[in-house]
């Protein structure tokens, strides 16, 4: 899980996509970038380890000149997630000089890096996808194209021959040195991307980023989401153009978008985020009472932060009073994309604090937004026994995660999920709880599915962490076996 921006402005777009970032860092908090490009084509790039606000001085800022440019936070879902030559954005001087960003993750790397020493003959620096993917995006522009002769319609010629290469889930922005800015998302539109626009005396400017909140926050107006195979180049001028690159393009996301992974105060394919989780948890309650006795609950309490609608809907619908048990220490990065085991554990009592007054003498059914290793799940069930609960009760507003993630969230092996070859008494043994409660499959397709704004239709959700079906038709089973034995977390 990465987020993006990219900008074209009438003036330098440094601050503005520094400002983007920090509102994407709950994306990404291992590293972040910025490249900018002026109008000439020369380029400046800094890319740092840590978040934001840490990373860039001043000095950094003022060097980071032009009315093009790209910004990146990453969270590594392969590599090392402080390794500079693993930070985004990636640079090729090959044709025209190409900088490019990108989340996702690509899942034919294996095949890519042979070609890219054989047929592409291009050099790689990393062990990176975006290398990649930047590599044979430039293969693909120098076959179509000449130096002289760079047009969008050669460059959507370049993207459709990538889609044919490179398989997995893609959100990508680059901007072309001396040409423009492109953008385009995978056949399957699993990673979100969404264009903006901004009216200015000097005309249109333009953004293309993760989540819609980027544009709220800057005074775009919301133009739409980058459709599935779809690519858009915007001149340095501020032309649009676009086109389908893609035969065959279905809309068929994440659906770990909506339980965890984006903010709740964004649009994401014409579905509000925080509205999907209010239903999420509607779905819940409704399963907790089918499984839960109504005396086990007296109260309702939310694991903060993304699960604090299903929370709220829950409560409303079993009629129990909701109440915050937990403080938050929002100095501590999410558990959920900490490299390691031994971080996550010494990472939950820092992160959470359980208040004795709000759980001493009471049964608590506890709701969070999912379940995945079960390390915080375990050590904040014990935290609210140890607060004076006398019954716990614990419920995920998604289904059991059961198979790894592939499309560029870190779930790389099926053996640390805790929900993998066990049935759901004996996760609810594992964890310690008195009862334990998944939302079904298609309670969470339908979450979702059904806030979809007038005129967006989904083919269908990327369930596959919960239902082992990748949409991308491209994952067997050694791949599987060689992700888990290279790319433990």
């Amino acid at each position: 899980m990465c987020g993006i921006v990219g900008m074209v402005g009438h003036g330098h777009v440094n601050q503005d996509i520094y400002d983007a970032l920090l509102l994407l860092q709950h994306r990404g908090q291992d590293a972040t970038g910025i490249a900018t490009a002026e109008a000439n084509g020369v380029m400046h790039m800094a890319k740092k380890p840590g978040q934001v606000r840490e990373a860039f001085r001043t000095r950094d800022m003022r060097s980071l000149l032009g009315n093009v440019g790209l910004g990146h936070v990453r969270y590594a879902t392969r590599g090392t997630a402080s390794a500079e030559e693993e930070m985004q954005p990636f640079y090729v001087n090959a044709p025209y000089g190409i900088t490019l960003i990108h989340n996702g993750n690509l899942t034919n790397t294996r095949e890519l890096a042979r070609e890219m020493a054989t047929r592409d003959r291009r050099h790689l620096n990393s062990s990176s996808d975006t290398e990649l993917l930047l590599n044979v995006l430039a293969s693909e522009l120098q076959a179509t194209t000449s130096p002289v002769d760079l047009d969008p319609d050669r460059i959507f010629q370049a993207v459709t021959r990538t889609h044919g290469r490179i398989e997995g889930a893609y959100a990508v922005i680059a901007f072309i040195a001396g040409h423009g800015l492109l953008a385009f998302r995978d056949p399957f539109g699993i990673r979100p991307l969404i264009l903006g626009r901004r009216a200015t005396a000097d005309g249109d400017e333009w953004v293309v980023t993760s989540e819609s909140l980027v544009l709220e926050n800057a005074d775009y107006e919301v133009v739409r989401e980058v459709a599935p195979g779809e690519a858009i180049f915007i001149s340095d001028e501020g032309r649009l153009f676009s086109r389908q690159c893609a035969p065959d393009a279905k809309l068929m996301p994440c659906s770990f978008e909506y339980v965890y992974l984006a903010r709740p105060d964004s649009i994401m394919n014409g579905v509000s985020v925080y509205e999907s989780r209010l239903r999420m948890g509607e779905r819940l309650a409704a399963t907790i009472a089918k499984h839960v006795p109504r005396e086990s609950i007296d109260v309702v309490m939310p694991i903060p932060d993304s699960a604090r609608p299903s929370a709220m809907e829950v409560a409303r619908v079993l009629g129990v009073e909701y109440r915050e048990g937990f403080y938050k220490n929002r100095y501590v990065g999410r558990t959920f994309i900490m490299p390691g085991q031994e971080a996550r554990k010494k990472s939950v009592r820092q992160k959470l604090n359980a208040m004795s007054s709000e759980f001493r003498g009471k049964r608590v059914l506890l709701v969070d937004d999912s379940i995945v290793r079960g390390t915080t799940s375990r050590q904040i069930i014990q935290m609210a026994r140890d607060a004076g609960a006398i019954e716990v009760t614990f419920a995920s507003a998604a289904p059991p995660v059961r198979y790894p993630h592939v499309y560029g969230i870190n779930m790389p092996s099926a053996t640390e999920l805790i929900a993998h070859g066990r049935t759901i008494p004996e996760v609810r043994d594992e964890l310690g709880a008195d009862h334990l409660v998944y939302q079904e499959i298609d309670d969470l397709k339908a979450a979702i599915i059904e806030g979809a704004e007038p005129g967006v239709t989904f083919d269908d959700l990327d369930t596959s962490c919960f239902d082992g079906r990748y949409v991308t038709g491209t994952v067997s089973d050694e791949y599987l076996e060689w992700v888990a034995a290279t790319q433990g977390s």
